[in-house]
């Protein structure tokens, strides 16, 4: 597994972007990959354009010129803007919502978010039928405390209307100071056709990807929460698997619920946990090749019960891990139906502090099963979630109740 990502060079993100807006997860939190650095060996000004493409740039310096010379507001002519926003439509022009160019905030906030800590509200967004959606609040933020629900539509920003909007510029509205407030028009299923307001203080968000809780109600049982798939995931990944260890735990429940993704490499690391030898995912390429990611260490808790509760805010990284697990008859999936993210990011580090994310892949689970077309993962044992605000969460006590019962 080393090797192979030695050989590409890269690091990929399962984010759905997933971006989180923690303002940003990306991801986001999406399955992603991370090249190094790359730096053009010319400029985009002198580069002469493909052998194979037969275009005339003529027109796009007609406009260009057109524009300086004869708009009305000449302060709003920005060349380094007007510049990136030539590249981001023709980036957009392609119509995947996960393949877009990074202006130097956007880059840098992505990066921030995949470090875990950034100041916003706390929510993973990503498209759902490509409109701007919620993937989930992060439990304890403003977001959360607020209201705001996964599969969550939001329809203005700032009385600014998200049809048409990129993730990128979706998060560079949602983000912002520690102290400020954003006004966010939600519309939720089953919930009326006109849309609700909130307004939400934005906050310093600091999110742990890994926690672990332990519940005794005849055996004990280890609760594992795991909320991304970031940079710090797998060193808290192991010290939680440190401290379970030595409990003498009878049952483990691992929680994806509302989580958005993050790095495949990740994805693999924590699936190895509780497998033994195997492949964890597939990547499909454009050519139709397969390349299979397998366990790539001994895990720790291969023998022992396992669970998994995912819903509608489970996507990418996480539904890799879920899928896998459920495909090798490892544990069963409980809750809802996940969220259908399956292509995988290439996250690029362009010059002067740019960068883009291209969908270069679809990954598979072990029976070469697609989210996309499936919509997302069916659990074994369906559980709505609780529908009130009493704290209830008869999904774990499901979960809980089989793992007493097996």
């Amino acid at each position: 597994m080393r090797d192979f990502f030695k050989n590409i060079n890269a690091k990929f993100v399962l984010s759905i972007l997933i971006v989180f807006l923690l303002g940003w997860n990306l991801g986001h939190w999406d399955v992603s990959i991370k090249l190094q650095n790359f730096k053009p060996s010319v400029s985009a000004l002198s580069k002469e354009p493909p052998k194979n493409i037969n275009i005339d740039f003529k027109l796009f310096w007609d406009t260009w010129n057109l524009l300086s010379r004869e708009y009305i507001d000449k302060s709003a002519l920005d060349p380094q803007k007007m510049f990136y926003g030539a590249i981001s439509g023709m980036v957009s022009s392609l119509g995947d919502p996960y393949t877009v160019f990074l202006p130097p905030q956007q880059q840098k906030s992505t990066k921030e978010d995949l470090g875990g800590a950034f100041e916003g509200v706390g929510i993973e967004l990503g498209f759902k039928d490509k409109h701007l959606s919620v993937i989930a609040p992060l439990s304890g933020t403003p977001a959360d405390k607020a209201g705001i629900k996964p599969g969550d539509l939001i329809v203005k920003i700032d009385n600014q209307d998200s049809t048409g909007m990129s993730l990128p510029d979706a998060v560079k509205l949602i983000r912002g100071p520690k102290g400020t407030s954003i006004k966010l028009s939600i519309l939720r299923e089953n919930d009326g056709v006109e849309p609700k307001e909130y307004v939400i203080k934005r906050d310093t968000i600091i999110v742990k990807s890994v926690e672990v809780s332990y519940k005794q109600t005849g055996k004990k049982v280890a609760i594992i929460k795991l909320s991304r798939f970031g940079e710090r995931t797998n060193d808290e990944w192991k010290a939680a698997v440190s401290d379970i260890i030595p409990q003498n735990a009878e049952g483990v429940i691992l929680d994806v619920r509302n989580n958005p993704g993050g790095f495949l490499e990740s994805a693999v690391f924590i699936a190895s946990e509780f497998l033994e030898g195997g492949n964890v995912v597939l990547q499909e390429n454009n050519a139709g090749v397969k390349t299979p990611f397998q366990v790539n260490r001994p895990g720790k808790l291969t023998k022992i019960p396992l669970l998994v509760l995912i819903n509608k805010g489970s996507a990418s990284a996480s539904e890799i891990v879920a899928g896998s697990l459920q495909d090798r008859k490892r544990a069963k999936l409980v809750g809802e139906k996940s969220f259908g993210k399956g292509t995988i990011q290439e996250a690029q580090d362009l010059e002067n502090g740019t960068g883009i994310h291209i969908t270069v892949a679809k990954w598979l689970t072990p029976n070469e099963r697609w989210v996309n077309n499936l919509g997302g993962l069916d659990p074994d044992i369906k559980v709505e979630s609780s529908k009130d605000d009493t704290g209830k969460d008869p999904q774990m006590d499901k979960a809980l109740e089989w793992i007493m019962q097996n």
